[in-house]
């Protein structure tokens, strides 16, 4: 299906475009406020389908590789954004914002990413998931260790959002597919255009709901959005290879230390905040998934040029 194949790779333009709609047209997304949440069980889910269980089960078997991943996350990203806050000569409520981006879990988004970019998709996951399931204790206490201010998340409820929108489509996802028998190879050809369509909604979303506050944001905000966004990337990739990982898992942990969860930092900031304050997430979310998706296509492209070189 053409259209489908369009939408996994094209997927970077696609998310500009959306975020220009939902920066020139912000009511055209934000209709979609009271289902954001439901855009990432949607991902989930697709990934579900995809998801190899003997992958999975193998992943498992590694909880050390899954452990430094988790660490990694939890260290270089917050440093990183740390470093923004202290250095970017910005307000405290931007500074902030930056701590924020930091200090959350790896994005769900990542694992779209890893899938098409040809990573390990289980390893993607599990990662996403550990990391996720702990950021109600450890997102807390790094804001207020490294942004100076408490920042106060009800463990129960993020827990119940966690499962809902997470865990529970995931496993739907992996139950379907073991029932789809002879239409597995088209669902599983449909469901990382829905994954990527999914995230597209979510950055365009993001841009509507901070749209007036984006038009007042100047340079140094977007370049140390960019920086700390590439140096993700780049940290993430050469600690893979301190640890010795795979080259497919190389790869893996540079997106998913390059990519947060800036959609669950922009409804922090929102939340407990000045508005302001959301506005490095905002940005991020957009320019995360901008870099990754342009990556995954060149990934996707030079194993495509590989494997002709073998048949040939």
């Amino acid at each position: 299906m053409i259209i489908f194949r369009y939408i996994t790779s094209y997927m970077a333009i696609l998310t500009l475009l959306g975020a220009a709609v939902g920066y020139f047209w912000p009511p055209v997304m934000l209709i979609f406020k009271d289902v954001f949440l439901w855009m990432f069980a949607a991902t989930m889910f697709a990934l579900g389908i995809v998801l190899q269980p003997v992958e999975l089960k193998e992943t498992l078997r590694s909880p050390k590789a899954i452990a430094l991943g988790v660490l990694t996350q939890y260290s270089v990203m917050p440093l990183l954004g740390f470093a923004a806050a202290s250095f970017g000569g910005l307000s405290p409520e931007l500074a902030l914002g930056f701590v924020i981006v930091g200090c959350a879990p790896g994005a769900m988004a990542s694992n779209v990413i890893v899938y098409l970019a040809g990573g390990a998709l289980a390893f993607s996951i599990a990662l996403t998931t550990v990391a996720t399931m702990l950021s109600p204790l450890l997102t807390p206490f790094l804001v207020q260790s490294l942004g100076g201010s408490f920042l106060p998340v009800e463990f129960w409820p993020l827990m119940q959002t966690i499962l809902l929108t997470v865990l529970m489509p995931l496993l739907l996802g992996m139950l379907v597919r073991r029932q789809l028998g002879r239409f597995l190879a088209p669902v599983q050809e449909i469901a990382p255009a829905v994954a990527a369509l999914a995230i597209i909604i979510i950055c365009s979303y993001a841009v509507a709901a901070n749209h007036e506050r984006i038009a007042e944001v100047g340079s140094t905000v977007i370049v140390l959005v960019i920086l700390l966004n590439a140096l993700g990337y780049l940290f993430g990739g050469l600690l893979a290879r301190l640890y010795r990982f795979d080259r497919q898992h190389q790869l893996t942990l540079a997106i998913e230390i390059g990519m947060q969860n800036a959609g669950l930092g922009v409804a922090l900031a929102l939340k407990h905040f000045p508005p302001e304050t959301a506005l490095p997430g905002a940005l991020f979310a957009v320019w995360c998934i901008v870099t990754a998706a342009g990556a995954s296509a060149w990934f996707r492209a030079q194993q495509g040029k590989i494997t002709s070189e073998i048949l040939g």
